[in-house]
């Protein structure tokens, strides 16, 4: 009756406290572990996972533990235990975790390794980084083995359309490059002269909108779109800003210049 209580009550203390049943939790080297055997203190012990992914039970030996989940591990002790200890009850849980590291690469922020604290999903590790401006969150992606298994990240991010989240496994790598070369630049007379960073869909308008608007020199003829060596387009000004030419609001693509000339020279 006492073991059946013990039992349960074993249970119910895994749901809120064994990473494992959570979210299959792999172990790694360097995580720290507590092995509790039940009514055998001196086999319970505190153990780290050593660089050659094992652990030491007094009596037992070695057990390799590294990529095994909790669970795993220990019904593996629980068995070598039971040439020892009549109906052994094992429980393993992780109470450090060092192995749950991703990795951050592609320049559009820094590079870094960041040691997640448990389950993460992409999306709260995106919101923790600093200078996601900078990213080309549409070429941006997750790699995992060698494959990518996640790629676009900007509905996830900017719509927080949470259906496209995943959640962090260790050793994943987030792949988040610049958008340096996926901009518009508005120069010239504008209030706030600065490059844009393009999005799918961008207009004339919205890109001078977004540098603040023209600026009381701009000149009231035309603005200039230069794109690549050799396209030139003027822009009616007037006909642009009220709308009244929805073929003067044309859509811009990467890398497009926008001139808005001084209206003085």
């Amino acid at each position: 009756m006492l073991r059946s209580f013990f039992l349960i009550v074993l249970f119910v203390l895994t749901l809120f406290t064994g990473v494992s049943l959570a979210w299959d939790y792999r172990i790694g080297c360097g995580d720290l572990l507590a092995v509790s055997v039940w009514a055998e203190p001196d086999l319970s012990v505190e153990a780290i996972v050593r660089p050659d992914g094992k652990i030491t039970i007094p009596a037992a030996g070695d057990f390799v533990a590294v990529d095994k989940t909790p669970s795993q591990l220990s019904k593996d002790i629980q068995s070598a235990l039971g040439k020892f200890v009549k109906r052994p009850v094992v429980t393993v849980a992780v109470t450090q975790i060092t192995n749950n590291k991703t990795y951050i690469s592609g320049g559009g922020v820094p590079s870094q390794v960041v040691n997640l604290p448990g389950q993460t999903g992409l999306f709260k590790l995106l919101c923790t980084l600093e200078g996601l401006e900078n990213v080309n969150l549409r070429q941006s992606y997750l790699l995992r083995e060698g494959e990518k298994i996640l790629t676009d990240f900007h509905d996830l991010f900017i719509n927080s359309d949470l259906s496209k989240d995943m959640v962090l496994q260790p050793e994943d790598i987030v792949f988040l490059p610049s958008n340096q070369m996926n901009r518009v630049y508005v120069l010239g007379s504008v209030r706030e002269p600065k490059p844009i960073p393009y999005f799918e869909g961008m207009r004339v308008l919205d890109a001078i909108f977004a540098a603040g608007g023209l600026d009381e020199f701009a000149t009231k003829s035309h603005i200039v779109l230069l794109r690549g060596e050799d396209e030139a387009l003027k822009l009616r000004t007037k006909e642009l800003l009220n709308g009244e030419s929805a073929e003067q609001n044309i859509e811009l693509l990467p890398g497009d210049y926008l001139y808005i000339k001084d209206s003085l020279f």
